[in-house]
């Protein structure tokens, strides 16, 4: 039982549920960005460059034959792959600049001086100090 009831806690923590969420929405950001790059992207770029469709450029390494299929380097398609991640990136950045661009700016809490110089010899003494261990002088 013990087991159990500590993976119960472990799944139920506030960091693993909101990494799950984030995987959940990023596939379907995926999805949207792959349908973008693919539907709206590609074909009037593909128009522009001859009414090419780059998802059926291949490069055939085999012929298809009676008993086996065609053999391709399909690089049309790693091209619309490539499109995706630049848009997920440039998105996933513009994001982060953004979150951080909102972010609370932490005030960073003034440190009060522990150590003093001394006039005299340039030596570090303590605050509270009335005279200087180093040179005697009076401060």
């Amino acid at each position: 039982m013990g087991m159990l009831k500590e993976f119960k806690e472990f799944a139920m923590r506030g960091n693993v549920l909101d990494m799950a969420v984030g995987i959940i929405i990023g596939a379907a950001f995926g999805k949207i960005v792959s349908s973008f790059v693919n539907d709206v992207i590609m074909p009037p770029i593909g128009l522009l460059l001859g009414n090419v469709d780059f998802s059926q450029l291949a490069i055939t390494i085999k012929e298809k034959t009676a008993a086996s299929e065609a053999v391709t380097l399909n690089y049309g398609v790693f091209i619309n792959t490539i499109l995706d991640f630049v848009i997920v990136a440039f998105v996933i950045f513009m994001m982060i600049k953004q979150m951080n661009r909102f972010k609370r700016k932490e005030e960073v809490p003034v440190v009060e001086p522990t150590t003093k110089e001394c006039p005299r010899c340039f030596s570090a003494i303590p605050i509270k100090a009335t005279r200087c261990p180093n040179c005697t002088s009076d401060l």
